[in-house]
């Protein structure tokens, strides 16, 4: 007589669980954006704009703005992690809109009022890893992957 073990649930597919961590470290980020001494200058802190001096971990220019996308890129990711169409869709197009944001840091000047978010040299370079990492992780983890035909 065989056991059975299956809970009816599916096993994570990689890019399921790539969704999940990269949102994870986005939720993380968003929350370490409020945290005074993570955050340096943290009596800087604006809502939105260039004259935030906040610097996440001595580097990356963040605003209370900043923090939000952060996190709400997070909740994103871990929400669409639910399905693998909505884990490639999240690594895909948030690679892309982070290309667009690194290609807006280099275009618009730092210390102008384009630069709302606000963004430096540091964020620039961060968000060309993270668009080129995302839309690769979307990619190859779903290579040779097709939808099911109904």
């Amino acid at each position: 007589m065989a056991t059975h073990t299956h809970t009816g649930t599916t096993a994570r597919t990689n890019v399921q669980k790539a969704s999940m961590l990269v949102g994870a470290v986005f939720l993380l980020v968003g929350i370490l954006g409020f945290v005074p001494g993570i955050t340096g200058n943290f009596d800087q802190l604006h809502f939105a704009g260039h004259e935030s001096e906040a610097m996440l971990l001595g580097l990356f220019q963040v605003s209370v703005l900043h923090n939000i996308v952060h996190l709400l890129f997070g909740a994103a990711g871990i929400a669409l992690a639910k399905t693998a169409t909505g884990a490639k869709s999240f690594l895909l197009y948030g690679g892309i809109i982070y290309l667009v944001l690194f290609v807006y840091g280099l275009i618009v000047p730092q210390e102008t009022a384009g630069n709302f978010v606000p963004l430096n040299g540091f964020d620039n370079g961060l968000h060309l890893l993270l668009g080129v990492g995302m839309i690769a992780l979307a990619l190859i983890l779903t290579k040779g992957h097709t939808k099911a035909h109904a």
